[in-house]
Parts: C-alpha cells; structure tokens; sequence
C-alpha cells in the first residue's frame, strides 16, 4: 500500500532505490529470508563501504553506499509483501543508520586528518537534515486520505509488540531509538512547531526537501568520494544544513 494518496504522490529524488528494492524484495518472498535479515543485510553492506573508505577504495566505497540505499528500502518492502509488520525492524533500521552514519562521517574525517570536533558537528548537521525531511515527510503521511498513519511525529510511548515478536525487544529497541534520534526530532519541532497543523504541502515543496533524505545524502557522499573530494565532505554537509533555514523559512512563509 502507497504511503501517501495519489494526488499527494511526489517525485522524491532520496528514495531513487525504491524499484531495485522491490524487485530484490521480491525475489525473498518464498524464502525464509526476513526483513530483520535485510535489516542486517545493509548493515554489513554499510560496514564493507566504512573499510572502504578507510583504505581509500573510493569508487567500491561510493558503490556499497549507493547499494546500502538500496537494500535499505527492501526490508520495508519485504514487510509489506510478507505482511510481517515488527517494531523490532523498523526500530532496528533507524538504529543502524544513525550508528552507520556516524561511522560513514569518522571513517571520511580520519582519511581528512579533521578532528573529532568536526566529525560532532557535521553528524548532528547530517541528522538534522534528514530529520527535518522526516518531519514533513510524516506529517503529510499522517494527514493523507488513504495514505500510511503508521508512523508518528513524536514516539512518546512504547509500542505494543506484533504478533510473533517479543515485547522486551521492542522495548529495548524502543529506548535506543529514542536516545538517538529524539534530541534532532525535539530540534527540528523547535524550528518549525507550526508545521505539524498543515494538512498538505505541495509535491514542489516535497520534493525540494527530499534532497535532505538520507538516500540523497548518501549519493552526495558516493558523489564526492568518486572524485576523491574526501577532504571537502564534512564541510559540504554543514554548509548544507543552510537549507534547514531556507526550507522552514518558505514553509512559514508561504505554506500556512
């Protein structure tokens, strides 16, 4: 089932692994192959582009990052083509990719000589980036006709586990997602607290903010990497954070 109604469907330039995931998704169906295996599938395939990097193999490096996009949606799609719904994946995901960029954004800055000040800075920027696409990207699921109500805005409790999943999992699973990501969800509602009463935003404006999506960020880094400009990827993505401020600033401006 499509997240989001048809007339609210938009073009998002993050999620361009969406039909290689289905089509590897589907090949795992009959199989006793599970979205969690996936889950653990593009982590490995995060790890492999850390080594990578470290040892300055920089095409193989920005291959794996672009691959780890693509494995990244077809856990998802597997859940839905198995109906296997799980907090314990879907926790499990966000965690190895706030631990994974993390490492993606060491690895570059020990390769770069920068110092560990600038590896903090430039992963709470990269984070809050995606964060503010997830920001508007929930809140137009949650108010589309038809579309996905699954996810929330703020997770203030822990969920009830599925069927076939343990409780206690989910909620230790439940605790590290929190102490990862509620501090950059906190953050962004600060700047734009208003947005969570929109009840559309345009395909345009969607579109321009899925650049932040981590798929994006992602292929930015493959990018620079290619053409051996690891010294100027930390840099770049706190610059990038600029459009933070630009993307609230139309949504007050002029999406009300």
């Amino acid at each position: 089932m499509s997240k989001l109604s048809a007339s609210e469907k938009f073009i998002d330039v993050s999620d361009y692994g969406r039909p290689f995931a289905r089509l590897f998704a589907k090949q795992l169906v009959d199989t006793r192959f599970t979205p969690v295996h996936v889950t653990l599938l593009f982590g490995i395939c995060g790890m492999g582009a850390i080594y990578c990097i470290l040892h300055q193999f920089n095409m193989l490096a920005a291959v794996l990052l672009v691959l780890k996009s693509v494995i990244d949606a077809a856990d998802g799609e597997l859940a839905r083509m198995k109906n296997t719904p799980s907090y314990t994946g879907r926790y499990l995901d966000s965690i190895f990719d706030s631990i994974l960029n993390f490492l993606f954004i060491s690895a570059i800055a020990w390769v770069a000589n920068a110092t560990f000040l600038l590896v903090v800075i430039t992963f709470i920027c990269f984070q809050l980036q995606c964060t503010l696409y997830n920001y508007y990207y929930v809140i137009l699921r949650n108010s589309s006709v038809g579309g996905d109500t699954t996810s929330k805005i703020f997770e203030a409790e822990t969920p009830i586990a599925f069927p076939g999943e343990n409780q206690k999992t989910v909620n230790i699973m439940f605790f590290i997602f929190n102490i990862l990501y509620k501090i950059f969800d906190k953050t962004i509602y600060f700047f734009d607290r208003k947005a969570a009463n929109i009840r559309f935003f345009p395909n345009w404006f969607m579109t321009l903010v899925s650049f932040y999506g981590l798929g994006f960020q992602l292929l930015l880094m493959a990018i620079l990497l290619t053409f051996n400009l690891t010294n100027y990827i930390l840099p770049f993505f706190i610059l990038y954070s600029a459009f933070i401020f630009i993307f609230v600033g139309v949504r007050k401006l002029f999406l009300k």
